[in-house]
């Protein structure tokens, strides 16, 4: 045999001997768990739709047919037959208050109280129940729910609550109804000044009438015993469990101190977090500057924790008149909101966030504040330029027609909540008359410039139950199917745009996107079974939908009990 016969025989017995001898990693590495017989919508442009997917050490290894799939398996894979039923991925809430959830289920519930006179009604029951002088809060009254819409003033709830400081934040959590025993213990009389960023509002003779507003909140909040750490933690396993159960698998919680931060951290340590937490830094100072100095961290205790964002604030909230606006309230002539925080503390934080990696999130509601922070962003951009830098505005519920354009050409993301259109759509128009409605929850003309909405809740502000704000998005009605036709339904996003809404694009606004929010090999597998198609059926059925189970990289975390 010739050599140059010789060379090519070894050269083809080395191309064929591994593709001869060697088996595939899916033959020798079998999946952990199959899913088959889905329809599973994965929120990947690639492949938006398949039958099936498999799973292998806790991420998708393999997305397609239920027949390619079953070949993945092996003799201790799972395989689970949805027999048709839909599955999306994991659902995120993109702005929450992880924190406030667990406290919300501790106190008094008044979300939903119709009347001050119901409102008093629990918080005295509540009261009965314990002794005398310990301190009972609530959360989640609106005076726009009542029949004369308005603030109330303290003297009922003294009366019927005398011996115990109460403190009940309103459903928006900028402002607070408090007693009298609870300014006696603040010190708050007709002659506290209000503090910069809030208001106490005033009856005849200067006097509090119980009701403060935005900063104000801070002068009852700092005599408030805190709660202890291990009763905070077991009211976080018990919110954890609550969002689990309505397919949530990931939150960006939206302002948290350093030591809620720490306690994430331990219980993600432990194994006790089976979420995927963003955890976003509360504006304190001292925090910023700590976690400055440690620098962003990402994906810690196996994708569970992420400390790399800030939580600002601008403006207030449109229930309680805190939103900055632009020109007076429609409503109340003379007032235009409150700005919390002055403009060059926002551009300072922007700037030296942009110097050390960290992401800036700020608050804000009102069309003045909005422009704020637009306008502060801008210039930290100018002294810092910086490419993908991801910095969003929390909210953005009003802004002005010529502030739309701004979001995109600034790279800057509107992280909105698509409930609070149709919980504040009764009486907006009130606040902001007609033409100020244009810019409202304006999630169409956003889009439409090439941004992407995170869709969220702001839970325990509106209920934790992400399908009300994807029924929201995609019909702009409340759960009466309110108002015929949708309020504003030019501003509608499609289904395909309110479920990204829900999962990819959260993952992109915390640079998560190569690791979660969509069915796609080598992400974690977090996903939830649905018991009907919410990409399909009628709008005024989406609300019927029930989760039937909740995976966090691909472990059960919950499993709808059948019913009897």
């Amino acid at each position: 045999m010739s050599l140059s016969k010789l060379f090519l025989t070894a050269l083809l017995a080395a191309v064929l001997a591994p593709t001869a001898g060697a088996q595939t990693p899916a033959a020798t590495a079998p999946a952990d768990l199959i899913v088959v017989n889905a329809r599973v919508y994965t929120s990947d442009e690639a492949r938006p739709l398949a039958e099936a997917f498999a799973v292998r050490d806790g991420k998708v290894a393999f997305v397609g047919s239920s027949r390619e799939a079953r070949a993945m398996a092996g003799g201790s894979t799972r395989v689970l037959d949805l027999n048709g039923r839909t599955v999306i991925p994991g659902m995120v809430d993109a702005h929450a208050h992880f924190g406030g959830l667990a406290q919300k289920l501790r106190v008094v519930d008044l979300i939903g109280v119709t009347s001050y006179d119901e409102l008093i009604r629990r918080v005295a029951e509540r009261a009965a129940t314990l002794p005398k002088g310990t301190w009972v809060e609530g959360r989640g009254w609106d005076q726009n729910m009542w029949a004369d819409g308005q603030w109330p003033t303290h003297e009922k709830l003294s009366a019927a609550v005398p011996d115990h400081p109460v403190s009940l934040v309103r459903v928006d959590g900028h402002a607070a109804l408090v007693n009298a025993a609870a300014m006696r213990l603040a010190n708050i009389t007709a002659a506290t000044a209000d503090p910069m960023g809030g208001r106490l509002l005033r009856g005849a003779n200067n006097e509090p009438t119980g009701v403060l507003v935005d900063n104000a909140e801070e002068l009852v909040n700092r005599v408030i015993p805190p709660v202890g750490k291990e009763d905070t933690r077991k009211a976080l396993l018990e919110a954890q469990s609550v969002m689990h159960g309505l397919g949530l698998t990931g939150v960006h919680d939206a302002g948290a101190g350093r030591a809620m931060i720490d306690l994430y951290e331990e219980m993600a340590q432990a194994g006790d977090i089976n979420l995927r937490l963003y955890a976003m830094i509360g504006d304190d100072s001292a925090a910023i500057s700590h976690y400055f100095n440690v620098g962003p961290r990402s994906s810690l205790y196996n994708g569970r924790l992420w400390v790399r964002s800030i939580k600002l604030y601008s403006d207030g909230a449109l229930g309680s008149r805190g939103a900055a606006l632009l020109e007076d309230y429609s409503d109340e002539p003379g007032t235009n909101g409150l700005l919390v925080s002055p403009p060059a503390h926002i551009q300072d934080v922007a700037e030296r966030a942009l110097q050390r990696g960290f992401q800036v999130n700020s608050h804000s509601i009102g069309d003045r504040g909005n422009r704020v922070v637009l306008d502060a962003y801008e210039k930290a951009l100018d002294k810092h330029p910086l490419a993908d830098h991801r910095f969003r505005i929390e909210h953005a519920q009003i802004i002005h027609y010529a502030d739309i354009p701004r979001f995109a050409q600034l790279g800057v993301i509107p992280s909105m909540q698509a409930s609070h259109q149709t919980s504040d759509m009764y009486w907006a128009g009130k606040r902001l008359g007609q033409e100020r409605l244009l810019g409202a929850y304006a999630w169409r003309s956003l889009l439409n410039t090439g941004t992407i909405i995170p869709n969220g809740s702001d839970f325990p502000v509106e209920y934790v139950n992400p399908l009300i704000s994807f029924h929201a998005a995609i019909s702009r009605q409340d759960a009466n199917n309110y108002p015929v036709g949708g309020w504003f339904p030019d501003q509608r996003m499609t289904r395909e745009e309110a479920l990204k809404s829900m999962t990819i694009w959260p993952a992109y606004s915390a640079f998560q996107e190569k690791e979660l929010g969509s069915l796609t090999v080598g992400k974690h597998a977090d996903f939830v079974v649905l018991d009907q198609d919410i990409m399909r059926v009628a709008p005024e059925l989406v609300l019927n939908t029930q989760v039937l189970s909740t995976w966090v990289g691909g472990k059960s975390v919950y499993e709808r009990k059948a019913q009897p």
